[in-house]
């Protein structure tokens, strides 16, 4: 794992489509730019392993994301859903049934 790789992993998400990018970009060994937002990421390479480490590592962050919700929309704009309805600042619930659009 490059120092690039692991210090893009373990930043702290905020929920934004961009920096979500860049932490499933450095897991496919990808440029950021190369993901749009509607792709499947798991079309795109990422496995569910991959989505479990990404989930552990907001989790231990403070962001309580589910894997479940995760894994039923893998795309940068699911995910960037999920992670406004359940970051700890949002100011909203967070669970799974605001999760979805």
């Amino acid at each position: 794992m490059t120092a690039e790789r692991h210090t893009t992993m373990d930043q702290k998400p905020t929920g934004t489509a961009d920096e979500i990018r860049s932490a499933v970009a450095a897991l496919l060994d990808t440029d950021p730019g190369a993901i749009a937002g509607d792709d499947n990421l798991a079309l795109l390479g990422l496995g569910s392993l991959d989505v479990m480490r990404l989930s552990s590592r907001w989790r231990r962050a403070g962001v309580p994301v589910e894997f479940e919700v995760l894994v039923a929309d893998p795309t940068i704009d699911g995910w960037a859903r999920h992670l406004d309805t359940v970051r700890p600042d949002s100011g909203e619930s967070g669970g799974s049934d605001g999760a979805t659009a």
